[in-house]
């Protein structure tokens, strides 16, 4: 049960020419009544995005620059887990979980594998282990009730073991600060700290008397999420075998889905092209896609949303918050529940998917904190 096998994506002629049916056969719905994305995604915007893929996008390159990484399977409390294993040349290179979120996948690592990998001389060095999330990517869809945040938790700590890693750290934004929080939380022997780019903290009502300027924007930005945001994650923790048909049959309607937050959730001057290309839309799109993960992912909503509280970490911890983050907290609220805040990074720039958008900054920030903790 501890084996680990190594995986190679090569997806059949077969699955693509399907692809490319449905796309070609795809019913589109009237254009919306603004001009704006106030009611979602934009007719115009995703019938271009669906053009891009239907007749100039190549998986077959995605499919390589995975395969090239290196991609394994094991199997963990009956569920094979999907993982890329990437180690650095660098025989003092510290071991690092990273784990991604929804709408995301492995993919939002793209950008940084090769920097942590290989960093310039005299920086510090890591091997990346990065799993997909039960339900996600190319790991194993669970087939009854219970995988959720703690489950998932113990899982990665028994993975690191099981890679032969003794002291390693982890990382985590979205879901993967959940998962890394919980990590925090059991303190594994071994886990060195963690790092998140999506801190989980809420206020007080005495927070509402009289807020700093730092938290009348958080409020302001939890209060938009409420208010106009928040209706994926509501449909996704109750009903998501509901949402699921659609998701999984249609690659129109999946786009569309996950389009909306690739633009509500980056840092971008009115596109989601302006903080990610359409290939790696794209490449992130065909990790839901190809497996047919849009019900088995959203139902980790129905597991674990409300994983998303606040909660006592003793571990070391690091944090960068960035600008654009759609449930922001201020190091007052964080500081309330984490005793031990070795860093605190505030970003120029970058939204929810750190290292996907802001991998330079994102990899700075890993080094400077995990390097407190070492």
């Amino acid at each position: 049960m501890s084996t680990i096998t190594p995986f190679t994506l090569d997806i059949p002629q077969a699955q693509l020419d399907d692809l490319n049916l449905r796309l070609d056969l795809a019913r589109w719905p009237e254009k919306e009544v603004v001009d704006d994305w106030s009611q979602g995604t934009p007719l115009a915007v995703l019938q271009d995005l669906v053009g891009y893929w239907r007749h100039q996008y190549d998986w077959r390159r995605c499919e390589a620059r995975l395969n090239a990484l290196g991609q394994f399977k094991t199997a963990i409390q009956g569920l094979d887990i999907h993982f890329l294993h990437v180690r650095s040349p660098r025989a003092d290179a510290v071991p690092l979980l990273i784990t991604h979120g929804w709408p995301g996948s492995v993919i939002e690592f793209m950008g940084v594998i090769d920097r942590l990998t290989n960093p310039p001389e005299g920086d510090l060095a890591f091997h990346v282990v990065a799993p997909s999330l039960p339900g996600f990517g190319f790991s194993a869809k669970p087939t009854e009730p219970g995988w959720g945040v703690p489950k998932i938790a113990f899982c990665w700590i028994e993975l690191m073991q099981r890679l032969g890693y003794s002291r390693w750290v982890a990382q985590g934004g979205d879901w993967g600060s959940a998962v890394t929080a919980a990590i925090g939380i059991i303190r594994p022997e071994g886990c060195l700290g963690i790092h998140v780019n999506m801190p989980i903290a809420r206020p007080l009502p005495e927070d509402l008397e009289n807020p700093a300027p730092d938290e009348v924007r958080a409020l302001q930005a939890l209060q938009h999420y409420q208010d106009w945001d928040a209706g994926y994650s509501k449909q996704q923790s109750t009903r998501p075998q509901s949402l699921g048909y659609g998701l999984v049959d249609s690659p129109v309607g999946l786009a569309g889905w996950i389009l909306e937050k690739m633009w509500a959730w980056t840092d971008n001057a009115g596109s989601p092209f302006d903080a990610l290309s359409r290939d790696q839309i794209i490449d992130n799109l065909m990790l839901y896609w190809l497996p047919g993960t849009g019900a088995s992912s959203a139902r980790l909503y129905w597991e674990s949303f409300n994983s998303f509280a606040p909660v006592e970490i003793a571990l070391p911890v690091a944090v960068s918050a960035y600008p654009k983050e759609i449930l922001p907290a201020p190091r007052k609220w964080v500081e309330r529940n984490v005793t031990n805040l070795v860093h605190w990074g505030d970003m120029d720039k970058g939204g929810h998917f750190a290292a996907w958008e802001q991998p330079e900054a994102f990899v700075r920030e890993l080094r400077t904190a995990f390097a407190k903790m070492l």
